[in-house]
């Protein structure tokens, strides 16, 4: 996975290394300035990275706006014009009447754990309570094609941590993200928009979106009326994960959606449970894969819970819990939790170090235990998960090497 613009540090034009939250961005406090930020942000090839960058090398948006036709013509650029107040307006205009209001970074009310991520959105459209955005959340996601026990498991888990004081973070999506908000429709959920926060997807789930305003709220980095494409949802991914201290897997696939969720949060620093199924539905194989690498197991609200209260006592989203053995160990009887052997970030490594060493030229399987250091017993079970994703072959005579 390609890695993020890291905010925490980074390094500028000049050489020098920048530390992000020593000097964050003022938030804007004028209509002047919540335009500009606006414009700067919807400006072509201005993501957020280069937003960031932006503001910390002229101080503020409406300088950085000036400058930018002549950064883009050192770049090559020629007739390079920012993002209009005009088109801007029209978007203002389009949240106004979808009763929509913008929430800028550094904001009271934008969300504390959101400011901890690699990429925070700078700006964030919101409907709803905002102050829903202030508790303490959890993610629940997982199959759209979930079963009946999987849709049960969802409504229980939001609706115990609901009753908790959590509010339960999902995408809106058919499944489980529907099951879970409707769970907690009572005690407060948020939902993450992969389009627009005024474009209600899927339609089926319009009536959905606007109950749970209620109670709760719907939240969007895009602007309004972005209709949700395949590459809006591995961004929208990374703000479920990142608004919340866990993120609960219900049912994946192998391949499912759900699982980016998942790196998104260890990346994060979140922590990752996941509920088991049977090891003959395609559905479950994703959540037994999480838990076979050192995910945490799932079976009712009480598990959560003794993560979550573990998880208070921690650097806040500085690692998972799962992986501060020691640390739990005081928190947590032992008996109560099974150390994983190896945990997602060390099996992530692994991945990457297998598939390094490997190349279309067939080597030894033996040869490969012996470059990468490991064992046979813990070099076996990813060689297959590589194998079943696809990513590398098996030969006659023992011999491996890249699909």
């Amino acid at each position: 996975m390609e890695r993020r613009y890291d905010l925490a540090r980074w390094r500028s034009h000049d050489g020098r290394t920048h530390s992000f939250f020593h000097s964050p961005p003022t938030p804007p406090t004028t209509e002047e300035d919540r335009l500009s930020w606006l414009r700067l942000l919807r400006s072509h090839r201005v993501g957020i990275s280069t937003f960031f960058r932006l503001m910390h090398e002229h101080g503020s948006a409406a300088a950085a706006l000036k400058a930018l036709p002549d950064i883009a013509r050192k770049a090559g650029l020629e007739n390079y014009a920012a993002c209009s107040a005009e088109r801007v307006g029209i978007e203002i205009r389009a949240g106004a009447e979808a009763q929509a209001r913008l929430i800028f970074f550094g904001n009271e009310d934008y969300p504390k754990a959101l400011m901890t991520i690699a990429s925070p959105p700078p700006v964030l459209w919101i409907t709803g309570n905002s102050q829903t955005l202030l508790r303490p959340m959890v993610a629940i996601v997982g199959a759209r094609n979930a079963s009946s026990l999987g849709t049960r498991m969802a409504r229980y888990l939001a609706k115990g941590l609901g009753e908790l004081g959590y509010v339960t973070v999902s995408g809106l999506a058919r499944g489980v993200d529907t099951a879970a908000h409707k769970g907690a429709l009572k005690t407060g959920t948020v939902a993450v928009m992969a389009g627009g926060v005024d474009i209600l997807y899927p339609a089926e789930n319009a009536k959905l979106g606007d109950e749970l305003n209620d109670q709760g709220a719907r939240i969007s980095e895009q602007p309004m009326g972005v209709i949700p494409k395949a590459r809006h949802f591995p961004s929208r991914n990374r703000l479920i994960s990142g608004l919340c201290s866990a993120v609960i897997i219900v049912e994946a696939a192998s391949k499912s959606g759900s699982l980016i969720t998942a790196r998104d949060a260890l990346d994060q620093g979140r922590e990752v449970l996941a509920v088991p199924g049977h090891p003959f539905d395609a559905r479950a194989a994703g959540c037994n894969m999480l838990l076979r690498d050192g995910a945490v197991l799932v079976r009712s609200v009480d598990d959560v819970v003794q993560v979550l209260n573990a998880a208070e006592n921690e650097p806040a989203f500085a690692e998972p819990v799962s992986q501060v053995t020691q640390n739990i160990s005081q928190i947590i009887p032992s008996e109560a939790i099974k150390k994983p052997q190896r945990s997602l970030r060390q099996t992530a490594n692994l991945h990457q170090e297998i598939l390094a060493r490997l190349n279309h030229s067939p080597i030894a399987e033996d040869q490969l235990v012996r470059d990468v250091g490991g064992s046979v017993s813990t070099l076996s079970p990813v060689l297959v998960d590589l194998e079943l994703e696809g990513r590398i072959k098996r030969q006659a005579g023992g011999l491996l090497s890249l699909a």
